[in-house]
């Protein structure tokens, strides 16, 4: 592999073009199905091509940790690492039409970071370098224009809010009266991403681009919510039509339930070891010599 990158989108074009449906490009994809194992969904698709990889750190809702990272010309694909170049788990798998993405500030403590936006999930990602985000960006950026050309869609425009991370607070950002503790749990709403205690998260609401089931949210974007819900059901169907509300029945209170899981990716190995960070882009022009070298 060479860290060469593609600077330009006839170069992005001209890449995809040459390496599409070629067996050099087959024997990566194949290489990286064996790193996920039985646990990953085949991602060999006719025209699919894979352009590059690298270790970048997601910010989770702990703590933030390594991720292994493929960028393909119509999905990202990402995962926790086991034993790097050897096997990862915890695919996830993200159209790129569905991307967009957010240059975040410089800060002493968090440098190279930018969000990765999306209807069902959105996250932050960091490079080792500024040189290294930029890469990343901009393939990314050209991918997903690439994308939305192919598909004849338009950017998306919903996003779902980054999860605030456990440490950011001690106390819930509702209420600001619960303190956190062993024994007092930290909850997330899924409308906001604040992290809020369970008296201020005791409502479910149904979001479907997030989940087929209601989802735990704070206090607040419940009534936003349910308040939203019955100006919509009033102007469709008038303020005195019978009949029960609709949103009665996307909202739900109540204590949490067993299926409202909180731990998102904090059941992944971390994937502590040695690896190399440095992103690496394909070039057509550079012979390919294995995978596992």
């Amino acid at each position: 592999m060479c860290s060469l990158s593609v600077s330009s989108c006839s170069g992005l074009e001209t890449m995809v073009d040459h390496l599409a449906n070629t067996e050099i490009n087959s024997q990566r994809i194949a290489a990286v199905e064996s790193c996920f194992g039985a646990s990953g969904q085949p991602l060999a698709l006719l025209g699919r091509v894979l352009l590059g990889e690298g270790v970048l750190t997601k910010e989770c809702r702990k703590k933030a940790k390594p991720r292994i990272f493929f960028l393909f010309n119509d999905i990202l694909v990402y995962g926790s690492i086991v034993l790097n170049k050897r096997k990862y788990r915890s695919q996830h798998i993200i159209p790129l039409e569905e991307v967009t993405l957010e240059l975040l500030p410089e800060t002493l403590q968090a440098k190279n970071r930018w969000m990765i936006k999306t209807a069902k999930k959105s996250f932050v990602v960091s490079a080792a370098s500024a040189t290294e985000r930029q890469e990343w960006i901009s393939h990314i950026e050209e991918c997903v224009r690439r994308q939305l050309r192919a598909t004849g869609r338009s950017p998306s425009t919903e996003h779902a809010a980054p999860w605030i991370p456990d440490k950011a607070t001690d106390i819930c950002m509702r209420c600001t009266q619960t303190r956190f503790s062993a024994l007092t749990r930290r909850h997330h709403c899924r409308k906001c991403g604040f992290v809020v205690c369970a008296e201020c998260s005791r409502q479910r609401f149904l979001l479907p681009r997030l989940s087929p089931k209601p989802v735990r949210v704070c206090s607040l974007c419940y009534r936003e919510l349910a308040a939203q819900q019955r100006q919509e059901e009033a102007e469709e169907q008038g303020a005195g039509s019978p009949g029960q509300p609709a949103h009665l029945a996307r909202a739900i209170c109540g204590a949490s339930s067993g299926d409202d899981d909180d731990s998102d990716e904090d059941k992944e190995g971390s994937g502590d070891g040695d690896w190399s960070s440095r992103v690496e882009f394909y070039s057509s022009g550079v012979a390919w010599s294995a995978f596992h070298s």
